[in-house]
C-alpha cells in the first residue's frame, strides 16, 4: 500500500463523511471507502477525472475548487482532504478556512519546496528546480502557490488553525529515517492533518502508522 495512503486512512476515522478536493480519478475515496467503509464525495474539474471516478463507484462532482465551497453548509463532513492540489490554487489560505467550515478536520498534500533538491537548484545552478514532484518548466506549470513545511505552519498558525500531525514521504510516498528527523529538508510531500483552534472535539481515533514531532530544520 503506498505510505501516504496508509497514513490518510490511519488519520480518518472508519464510518465518516469525507469531502475529497481535487479527486483526481478517485483512488482516495475509493481507498477510504473500501478500507475505512467512509462515504462522501469528490470534487474535481478535469472531465476525464470525473469518468474514471463513475468507474470507481466514486460520488463525484464537477468543480473549479478556485469559487470555493459554498455549496456545502457548514460542519457537512467529518473530514475535508485535499491532496496534491494546495500548490494550484489562487487562494489557498482562503480555502483552508472553507476546508475547516464545513468540515471539523482537513488533511492536505503538497510537494515541499525546502526540499534539499529544490535548495541545490536555486543555490548552486540559479534555476527553478525540476523533480519527480515538481516535473514542469517554471513557464508552463500549474503550480502557482508553491511553499515548504515552514510556510505552511506559519499560515496555520496565523489562520488560528492547530496542526494535529504531520508526515513527510518521498516522490515514491514512501517514508525514512532521514525524513522524519528533517522532515523539511529530505521530505518531498508533505501530509498535514489540521483543525481549527476555535472548536476542541474530543471523539475516537484509531491507532496511527505514525506520528511525527514538529521538527523545525
Amino acid at each position: 500500500m503506498r505510505t501516504d495512503l496508509a497514513l490518510i486512512s490511519e488519520w480518518i476515522a472508519e464510518d465518516s463523511h469525507v469531502l475529497d478536493l481535487g479527486c483526481g480519478d478517485g483512488t482516495l475515496l475509493a481507498h477510504l471507502r473500501d478500507t475505512c467503509q467512509v462515504t462522501g464525495y469528490g470534487l474535481e474539474i478535469d472531465d476525464d477525472n470525473l469518468v474514471h471516478c463513475i468507474k470507481a463507484g466514486v460520488n463525484a462532482i464537477h468543480t473549479d475548487l478556485n469559487q470555493g465551497l459554498s455549496d456545502f453548509t457548514d460542519d457537512s463532513f467529518d473530514y475535508v482532504v485535499m491532496t496534491q492540489a494546495l500548490q494550484i490554487i489562487r487562494r489557498p489560505d482562503l480555502l483552508l478556512m472553507e476546508m475547516l467550515r464545513v468540515g471539523r478536520e482537513g488533511v492536505v498534500t503538497f510537494p515541499n519546496f525546502g526540499h534539499w533538491q529544490a535548495r541545490f537548484s536555486l543555490f548552486f545552478k540559479g534555476v527553478m528546480p525540476i523533480s519527480h514532484t515538481l516535473q514542469s518548466e517554471w513557464y508552463n506549470t500549474e503550480n502557482i502557490r508553491l511553499c515548504t513545511l515552514h510556510d505552511f505552519e506559519k499560515l496555520c498558525y496565523a489562520l488560528d488553525i492547530e496542526v494535529l500531525q504531520r508526515a513527510v514521504v518521498d516522490a515514491t510516498h514512501r517514508t525514512s529515517w532521514s525524513m522524519r528527523l528533517k522532515p523539511n529538508l529530505f521530505g518531498e510531500i508533505a501530509i498535514y492533518r489540521f483543525r481549527s483552534k476555535a472548536v476542541k472535539r474530543v471523539y475516537p481515533r484509531k491507532s496511527l502508522v505514525t506520528q511525527n514531532a514538529l521538527v523545525s530544520t
